[in-house]
């Protein structure tokens, strides 16, 4: 491959994963303004937008695959080096670290009686949930083969149904940034609905570290560059729809029952569990 095709696809690659960060920082949490307002629609015109964006993305990344995944591991990549030094961990905190903080978010929550952190938790771990079943029922079906399988020479090999029989076909899309961008867009969600002045913080780091997620199952040759970013897309609509559908029903029976549970001293050094529902 050349060496101006190795940088396209790195400008390329780039241009397209720090595109869902950047303007996602910005964008998503004025998307939810009105997350907490009972009424609001749970799809709205910007939903709409957005998701067009993010299949216009996917769609784009298709051709630059190959491209892409060969730059990225070249040893003369700057952006290789960049990766390299910053992506231990990364994989690990968002699966199944996501689901590890979010839970144990929750059960603090209820531990120490606070209703906000417990309900983070919950939600945050509900997008989560959501966003890997949807991800894993598309990567069973549509069966496409990692980049490893192939030494990152073939990213038009699918075979429909194949991701059932063999983890070597479930490429598409990546389950590791689903989870990363349902959990960063659930909790820059709750972020804009309790404490509006910190989003600015908050969205650029999460969605931040959900892109170096995705970067860096590209690097571990895992993923192709349009796996990512539909997984970044099913991730950032998962979390923005459970935070929204939550708030605009607390009666949900999820809510209802999860955060029902009321802990309190049981008077011996010890705790008592008790749930209040409205059956």
């Amino acid at each position: 491959m050349s060496q101006y095709s190795r940088l396209s696809g790195g400008i390329l690659v780039f241009a397209a994963l720090t595109g869902i960060a950047g303007p996602l920082c910005a964008q998503v949490p004025s998307l939810q303004d009105s997350t907490h307002r009972r009424g609001k629609p749970l799809f709205t015109l910007d939903d709409a937008l957005l998701g067009a964006g993010f299949a216009g993305l996917t769609v784009a990344m298709f051709p630059t695959d190959k491209a892409a995944a060969r730059h990225l591991r070249s040893p003369s990549s700057s952006q290789n080096r960049f990766i390299a030094n910053t992506t231990t961990g990364f994989e690990t905190i968002a699966s199944p670290g996501s689901l590890i903080i979010g839970s144990g978010m929750y059960v603090v929550g209820k531990l120490t009686h606070h209703h906000e952190l417990a309900d983070v938790g919950l939600h945050g771990t509900e997008s989560v949930l959501v966003g890997s079943t949807i991800t894993k029922v598309i990567k069973d079906l549509a069966g496409r083969s990692r980049p490893f399988v192939s030494d990152a020479t073939d990213p038009r090999d699918w075979k429909f149904g194949g991701g059932f029989s063999s983890d070597n076909r479930q490429s598409f899309p990546s389950g590791h940034a689903t989870a990363a961008f349902a959990a960063a867009s659930a909790v820059t969600s709750e972020v804009k609905r309790l404490y509006p002045h910190m989003t600015w913080i908050a969205g650029p780091a999460l969605y931040g570290g959900a892109t170096m997620v995705g970067l860096s199952r590209m690097y571990h040759n895992k993923h192709w560059a349009s796996d990512v970013a539909l997984g970044a897309a099913i991730g950032t609509f998962s979390g923005m729809k459970i935070v929204r559908y939550s708030h605009n029903h607390p009666d949900n029976p999820v809510d209802r029952r999860l955060l029902g549970i009321i802990v309190e001293p049981n008077g011996e050094g010890g705790e008592l569990a008790g749930v209040t529902l409205a059956w």
